[in-house]
């Protein structure tokens, strides 16, 4: 049984192009990339890393990356990221996928076991991992069967569910079995954000690092909760990020465009747009 973690990364993101070749500690010269890429070595279940980019030009630098970090690579459809994920499987020979995204360098080696672990016990087509109550981003972990993905693949005709991989699996769970691993309990009594969006998210990973990569390069999610409960402050510097949020329809995306006018003080715009709605 051959085991993969697939790392999606490319360029060519909306809010913050190039976010994965950002420096992470700011003042050294690691890469975002890197820096996930080197966590995810020190899982002891996954037999391959695999960096899947695209084909575009500018990502070139990825390739560079990932033979720099001696792991493999695979170059796909830029925004049908189910196909990428799925041909990247098949030339690879994988039976298990592990699936990462490049904007999360704080991701955690042992929850990555963890789940992994939980999926082959309870013999589950599909585990992700449960730490909305601690983490809003930034320690995500899925993992799925090579059969499951091939049907996503074949099946799959929304444009989300070929952009983000995993969504066919959940809204056809009757065609697979699910399940969801719950790692971490805390009274904490807020979610932290940690993965990287915006310059906000770069400032406050730039933080994180600079509080904890001296002492400990591969610092796991106990260490964070412990740091922002100690430095709570932390949280304002992205207090304001919303994450990107598919809307089923237009009714929601007017919501959601409503509660991210309200936070810039844009009300008399919010109401209109809440006017709309109803």
């Amino acid at each position: 049984m051959k085991i993969g973690i697939i790392i999606q990364a490319r360029l060519a993101s909306t809010r913050l192009p190039g976010k994965v070749l950002k420096c992470l500690p700011c003042s050294s010269n690691i890469t975002v990339l890197e820096q996930v890429i080197r966590r995810l070595k020190k899982s002891r279940l996954a037999n391959e890393i695999v960096v899947a980019t695209t084909t575009s030009i500018e990502d070139d630098e990825i390739i560079k990356i990932a033979q720099k970090e001696h792991v493999g690579w695979f170059r796909g459809s830029k925004e049908d990221v189910l196909s990428r994920y799925y041909l990247c499987s098949k030339e690879k020979s994988l039976d298990i996928i592990v699936r990462i995204t490049s904007d999360c360098p704080c991701i955690d080696p042992e929850i990555v076991d963890k789940v992994i672990a939980a999926h082959i016990k309870a013999k589950t087509d599909y585990t992700f991992s449960c730490t909305e109550k601690v983490f809003s981003n930034g320690m995500d972990v899925e993992v799925f069967n090579i059969d499951v993905l091939k049907e996503a693949f074949l099946k799959g005709k929304d444009p989300y569910e070929r952009e983000h991989v995993t969504p066919y699996f959940y809204r056809n769970s009757v065609c697979c079995n699910i399940l969801k691993v719950e790692l971490f309990r805390s009274q904490i009594g807020f979610p932290i954000r940690i993965t990287l969006d915006t310059e906000e998210d770069y400032c406050l990973l730039c933080a994180v690092y600079d509080f904890l990569y001296a002492k400990d390069h591969y610092f796991g999610m106990k260490k964070i909760v412990d740091l922002f409960m100690r430095k709570p402050w932390l949280l304002l510097i992205s207090k304001n990020v919303r994450q990107k949020k598919y809307c089923a329809s237009i009714q929601d995306e007017i919501k959601e465009a409503a509660k991210i006018l309200d936070l810039q003080g844009l009300k008399m715009a919010s109401n209109l747009l809440k006017k709309t709605k109803n």
